[in-house]
């Protein structure tokens, strides 16, 4: 018999590129790949003060940015048999550029011109799509709930080409990913837009103000991906907001994209606060790093599927001990917020017997009798 334990839950992709680009991403917005509803989503965080990235959500109007502007949506466009006012739909905006620098002049996008795209005449994003977070509704509640801005390429963007200057930045623990995270936003920028000045800072916020910078290009992280870790180095703590906004300011860097989980992203929002009182014409992409895969709004972050496969190996491990002897019992303890890894684990290795999560005392995953019991973690 064996058991998967999770312990308690610990305070907290090719990611914001074209948020970044178009000059909506920053501290705020956490992107990442949705597959399954095809689009990229901006993930409204609670502001100052807050301690955990949550959604808002409980007004009684949406507001969309539209033009600069803010604006009321109607819920008849959510739901066209709802009357005015009557949809309690939410929707928290992404922070734009714009808000700060609101005359900045618009460009072309560059993916007009890419022979990849230029066949795909419906693929730009308008600015007034937006996404459900419930996909499943019925007819009482079509349109009520919390809807999030969808991202992706706009027809304009706010930074040409040959004037962005793009760093990259891994901060915190250590999760798998990291280094395809790093060559996507970098092939990202090279190939789609044009972009020629791209850095990483090496080791964590310190690196901005205390070590050199990287010089990265499709060369340079051709192979990475296949390694762990993190080729730009990482490192807890090592923030102050001033000398970090100072070295950014100096280098001339534009856009700012910060992998790293809720401290990290705490720092990111510091930052982004920071260029808003110097009004800087830059941007910060804040890109969620967890194996926990505990973000609500996303189908999965990365490190999530190499986590589970891990730990079926010490699951099998635990197995093959416990049948080796009489009344044998294995114990594997696996970590992660909310016990997605030890759920998901269990139902990929099929051996496991009982596993116990933070969330409740006990599941039986066997149709084996078990001494029923509470526990408390």
């Amino acid at each position: 018999m064996a058991a998967a334990v999770a312990p308690i839950p610990a305070h907290y992709l090719h990611a914001a590129v074209t948020l970044a680009s178009h000059g909506n991403a920053d501290s705020k917005s956490l992107v990442s790949n949705l597959p399954r509803r095809g689009a990229f989503l901006g993930f409204g965080v609670r502001g100052r003060g807050s301690s955990r990235a949550r959604p808002m959500h409980d007004v009684s109007n949406i507001q969309l940015r539209a033009a600069g502007k803010w604006g009321v949506v109607r819920s008849e466009l959510l739901n066209p048999k709802s009357e005015a006012g009557a949809c309690g739909s939410t929707f928290e905006d992404v922070p734009h550029i714009t808000d700060w620098l609101p005359d900045l002049e618009t460009f072309p996008n560059p993916l007009k011109f890419n022979p990849a795209y230029s066949a795909v005449k419906k693929y730009f994003v308008d600015d007034d799509d937006f996404v459900a977070k419930d996909i499943v509704v019925n007819m009482e509640n079509v349109g009520s709930g919390l809807h999030f801005r969808r991202a992706g390429p706009r027809d304009k963007i706010y930074f040409r080409a040959e004037e962005v200057k793009a760093c990259i930045v891994t901060c915190g623990g250590l999760c798998p990913g990291l280094n395809t995270v790093i060559r996507e936003i970098v092939c990202a920028l090279w190939y789609q837009y044009g972009v020629r000045e791209i850095y990483g800072i090496d080791g964590g916020y310190r690196g901005f103000y205390a070590r050199n910078t990287i010089t990265l290009n499709p060369k340079v992280v051709n192979d990475i991906h296949k390694r762990g870790g993190t080729i730009l180095g990482t490192s807890r703590g090592g923030h102050d907001t001033m000398k970090i906004v100072d070295s950014i300011e100096n280098r001339g860097i534009n856009q700012v994209y910060i992998i790293g989980g809720d401290g990290t992203h705490k720092g990111a929002e510091a930052i982004h606060e920071e260029i808003i009182k110097r009004g800087l014409k830059v941007v910060v992409a804040g890109i969620p790093k967890t194996i926990d895969n505990d973000i609500d709004i996303i189908d999965k972050s990365f490190g999530f599927d190499t986590a589970v496969e891990e730990a079926q190996r010490a699951i099998n491990a635990a197995h093959v001990e416990a049948e080796s002897t009489h009344n044998g019992v294995g114990v594997v303890k696996l970590m992660g917020r909310y016990s997605y890894i030890a759920m998901y684990a269990t139902l990929a290795s099929r051996d496991v017997v009982i596993i116990f999560l933070t969330v409740l005392a006990i599941i039986s995953v066997s149709n084996r009798s078990v001494i029923s019991f509470k526990c408390r973690f």
